[in-house]
């Protein structure tokens, strides 16, 4: 398949149409590096040319011109950093993959450029806002923010550093991801190891010829054997090649990662990156964060302490006279405790949870929650596995394109994410929003696509970002579409979202075993009853993850990386990393997100208060859920996350939800 964009030579702004036009189609596994090459030269060719534009500055600059062009600029950047984020994740082979990886380096190379490019920033500064509205002031306000913020202002020699601190990033950022993706590792197991597995894992794993049966790091192998597999040397040895992935090569990259970022903080006048990259958040300062950090930390102590008790003794039933619980025993151990406290055995609800009424059962929820049509779209797809979607209005108006790539398979992605491609245009019916879910769940029906409760939460949880940028995606900017609000705030409507997993009128809409039956209410009742089990535990968990994601960017670079990473991991962890792990290394989060992994912590605080509308109004209730839609997600980064909030909530967001949602684990 080849693709054909026309160069653009522009002498005046393009329209937002042109824009999207200049973005294509995608490409697939039938493409060749060269294809992908020439895509990414085309999307080049029209950034430089409306750079171009910009930095000649002709005529008064105004917000139908200058701020217009540059919004549009902007657009094919981010568009193109979607599409070729895809390409590294989901192609076919390395080559194909890695040509989406350069094209990445060379568009944030260009962003980097452009942020820092001084004829620009003179443009846009001197943008009169006099009888501008609302959006177009703010969109003004925070393009001049993030100039300042990168270094716009700094000399000659020191915006040259900054761009080259940030080429090197990017650079570094690209082998990084491929280091983590591509170093899947195998162990080897007798059959007898297994015991405990489910039916159908051991009836995808046949023994070889040499009578073992090979096993791999991918998550549907590690997953479950780290949940059910009786062996504790089993889960042991799997633990440490599991933990030790991308080890030792990306801890040279993470040393230069963060002697990089240091130095461009101290370069633009900050103490450290944290501040830095903190100033446009919900929480602007690293101090905030740490508040944060303590008072969560406060509340989900004594839960987790509480669970910490209960699994241990749990365990002392296995392990007479075990005193603690080591790293690779919590999640085995999580259902055994869910089991014996509440008479939940999460491989008995596994049975009706099949991927493809799971994935039916998703799209029905958002059709009745938000009064949506989701069809197939007749579109290429780049894998046979890819499954395609479009989403109406009621009026029968589409409203967005996507993809479901949700199977693993050699060389791709392995966690989970919603990748934005393209946006939308206003008024153009053909030119709307469209992204991609990237997973690794089962596939099938029952035979081979049996889920666990916590893949269906992870399915929701993904989509919940693709209903954010579908109904945020259409605006009157590029740079307000979609989710493009806060960073800090983006993770909150997906977990908000997560609550009618547990809600049995929805399960009961697509929860069937392999007879056709339902999802009993009792076990949904029991699952309820075990839900805040191991909550206290796992938020204290992803608090000490936070905390690696925050102290890496406040404090020198420590010589031993995996040392540190324990040890900042562990004053919070109730069952501490061994010294085997070298988390860092694939924690790909301290690329992306680099010192703001809070995200997730901060996130949950605001979807509890969320939720709290539907609890007091209906999980199904109509007008609450429009209301959501319209507060919420349909505004894109038109407002400040604080205001979407209280035009839902009527109020400011408060820890109070949360600390009421967590302490039901303190209940019998």
């Amino acid at each position: 398949m080849s693709v054909a964009i026309a160069s653009t030579s522009l002498t005046a702004p393009a329209s937002a149409s042109e824009t999207r036009a200049i973005m294509g189609s995608i490409l697939t596994d039938a493409a060749d590096p060269a294809e992908i090459d020439a895509k990414c030269d085309s999307y080049m060719e029209a950034i430089a040319a409306r750079r171009a534009l910009l930095e000649r500055g002709e005529g008064q600059p105004s917000i139908e011109t200058t701020l217009a062009a540059y919004d549009q600029m902007k657009a094919l950047i981010n568009a193109g950093q979607g599409e070729f984020t895809l390409y590294q994740q989901v192609l076919g082979t390395p080559e194909l993959r890695d040509a989406g990886a350069a094209c990445q380096v060379r568009l944030s190379t260009v962003d980097s450029e452009l942020n820092l490019s001084r004829p620009i920033y003179d443009r846009l500064s001197a943008i009169p806002t006099e009888g501008a509205d609302d959006q177009a002031r703010f969109m003004l306000y925070e393009v001049l923010d993030q100039y300042r913020r990168a270094g716009v202002a700094l000399d000659d020699a020191g915006r040259a550093r900054a761009q080259a601190i940030n080429e090197e990033l990017s650079q570094i950022s690209t082998e990084f991801a491929r280091n983590i993706a591509e170093d899947q590792r195998e162990i080897t197991v007798r059959p007898e190891e297994l015991e405990g597995l489910p039916a159908d894992f051991l009836a995808a794993h046949p023994t070889g010829e040499d009578g073992l049966i090979t096993l791999t790091t991918a998550y549907p192998d590690y997953r479950p054997v780290m949940r059910y597999a009786n062996s504790d040397e089993l889960r042991r040895r799997f633990s440490e090649v599991y933990a030790q992935r991308a080890y030792p090569q990306n801890d040279p990259l993470l040393k230069r990662m963060f002697t990089l970022r240091q130095e461009l903080a101290e370069l633009l006048g900050r103490p450290n990156y944290a501040a830095l990259v903190l100033e446009d958040k919900m929480l602007d300062t690293p101090e905030k964060v740490e508040t944060l950090i303590a008072d969560m930390a406060a509340i989900a102590r004594p839960v987790a302490e509480r669970d910490y008790a209960r699994n241990l003794e749990v365990l002392q039933q296995y392990r007479p006279g075990a005193t603690e619980i080591r790293y690779w025993e919590s999640g085995w151990l999580a259902p055994k405790a869910q089991e014996y406290f509440y008479s939940y055995d999460p491989q008995e609800a596994r049975q009706y949870f099949t991927y493809d009424l799971v994935r039916d059962g998703v799209l029905k929820l958002t059709e009745d929650l938000f009064g949506v049509t989701i069809s197939h779209w007749d579109t290429p797809v780049w894998h046979e596995d890819v499954e395609t979607y479009e989403m109406a209005d009621a009026d029968g108006t589409v409203i967005g394109r996507f993809y479901f790539d949700n199977h693993p398979r050699p060389g791709k992605y392995t966690h989970a994410n919603m990748i934005p491609i393209y946006p939308g245009v206003p008024g153009e019916a053909d030119e709307v929003p469209v992204g991609a879910l990237v997973q690794n769940l089962p596939k099938g029906m029952h035979e081979t696509g049996l889920m666990e409760h916590g893949d269906v939460t992870t399915l929701l949880h993904e989509f919940g970002h693709m209903l954010h940028g579908m109904f945020g995606g259409t605006q009157q900017w590029f740079g307000h579409a979609g989710i493009s609000t806060e960073w800090d705030f983006v993770e909150a409507p997906s977990q908000m979202l997560e609550n009618w997993v547990y809600d049995y009128d929805t399960l009961a809409t697509f929860a069937r075993n392999a007879q056709g039956e339902t999802i009993p209410r009792e076990l949904v009742d029991k699952m309820n009853a075990a839900r805040y089990f191991d909550q206290g535990a796992g938020d204290m968990g992803q608090l000490g993850y936070t905390n690696v994601s925050l102290q890496f960017h406040m404090r020198p670079v420590p010589e031993d990386l995996g040392a540190a990473t324990r040890g900042w991991a562990n004053e919070y962890l109730m069952a501490p990393m061994p010294d085997y792990v070298q988390f860092q290394d694939a924690f790909s989060h301290l690329d992306g997100y680099s010192a703001i992994y809070y995200t997730y912590r901060w996130s949950k605080v605001i979807a509890d208060d969320l939720f709290t509308r539907f609890t007091a109004e209906g999980l199904r209730n109509p007008q609450t859920a429009a209301d959501y839609r319209r507060a919420v997600l349909a505004p894109g980064g038109t407002k400040p996350a604080s205001e979407l909030l209280r035009d839902f909530l009527g109020r400011d967001v408060s820890l109070d939800a949360y600390r009421e949602e967590l302490e039901k684990g303190l209940v019998d």
